[in-house]
């Protein structure tokens, strides 16, 4: 009987995937070590094993700069998703572990962060002492990418929003209120209506916060001539320029009440209770800890 032998293939490391990944993400050794939480020389090493181990060149290192390949893009693409079926596999093995334990990786958005966390964490850490949260703050868009690349496995941020790949669950409404300065020039609160403000007299977040277009839409903001050309990073700079009362804005119910207004002469007043944004959760579809996350969903809703 005749045997055919196949050869001994030799197969990147996920640790060698997952450094190559964290390159192509800042195109620097030294800042992609230090994200990777290894010395600059050991990255290196791995790197250069890792294009030994697929015989082929996936960063260009002339002239002091990095580029990644053509091949280099293709395979950090491909890497990424090894590197999320691999935590799929770890996820679906972990089924029959207790609920909300182990490391559970939470990206949120910063118009919901200083607000909810304060609150919530405490509760959350009494609850579920096995549960160990690594939470990564940041807008909608970069989190959404970070969650497809595997580098996180639960968003907590604003609806609606186009997310693809992904399970949304609705939390709670979170109602928009107006505010303004006291005494402000700009508006009467007592008997607000959009169509009597002035021109460049709304005061939003810069483009790429998911509040601005929330505040827009829920708020019937459509005559963008009412919209200042001035937009803000933050909303605590925001909130210093309604201090001000350089214009009015529209700020999320759950702010209120928090630091953001102290020792400012900003103040609040109901809307229309349409006006509103929704929270929830969001994950990879087809996530074994679908039902986890459902679990905090509830317990987030019962304890902000």
């Amino acid at each position: 009987m005749l045997y055919s032998v196949l050869p001994i293939m030799r197969y990147p490391t996920i640790r060698q995937l997952q450094y190559f990944t964290a390159l192509a993400e800042h195109v620097h050794f030294g800042r992609a070590a230090e994200a990777s939480f290894v010395s600059q020389s050991a990255f290196s090493t791995a790197i250069a094993d890792l294009e030994a181990t697929l015989e082929t060149q996936l960063v260009d290192r002339t002239n002091k700069q990095v580029t990644i390949t053509a091949t280099g893009q293709d395979v950090a693409t491909q890497a990424r998703l090894v590197i999320r079926d691999l935590e799929a596999l770890i996820e679906t093995a972990g089924q029959r572990r207790e609920p909300l334990t182990g490391d559970l990786r939470l990206g949120i958005i910063p118009t919901i962060a200083p607000f909810l966390l304060p609150t919530l964490m405490p509760k959350l850490r009494k609850s579920f002492p096995e549960l160990r949260l690594y939470l990564v703050e940041d807008q909608t868009d970069r989190i959404h990418q970070r969650m497809l690349a595997g580098e996180l496995d639960l968003l907590l941020l604003a609806l609606p929003y186009e997310l693809r790949s992904t399970t949304t669950l609705s939390l709670f409404e979170d109602r928009f209120r107006l505010a303004a300065s006291t005494n402000s020039k700009r508006v009467d609160p007592k008997n607000y209506r959009f169509n009597r403000l002035d021109a460049d007299s709304v005061l939003l977040l810069e483009d790429g916060h998911c509040l601005r277009d929330h505040a827009l839409l829920a708020c019937k903001i459509r005559n963008t001539q009412k919209v200042s050309r001035f937009a803000a990073n933050s909303l605590l700079t925001l909130v210093e320029m309604v201090d001000a009362d350089l214009g009015i804005t529209f700020l999320p119910e759950m702010a209120i009440g928090s630091a953001l207004l102290q020792n400012t002469r900003v103040k609040t007043y109901a809307i229309d209770d349409k006006s509103h944004r929704t929270i929830g959760l969001a994950w990879r579809k087809g996530s074994a800890r679908s039902d986890e996350f459902h679990a905090l969903g509830d317990f987030i809703c019962a304890n902000r």
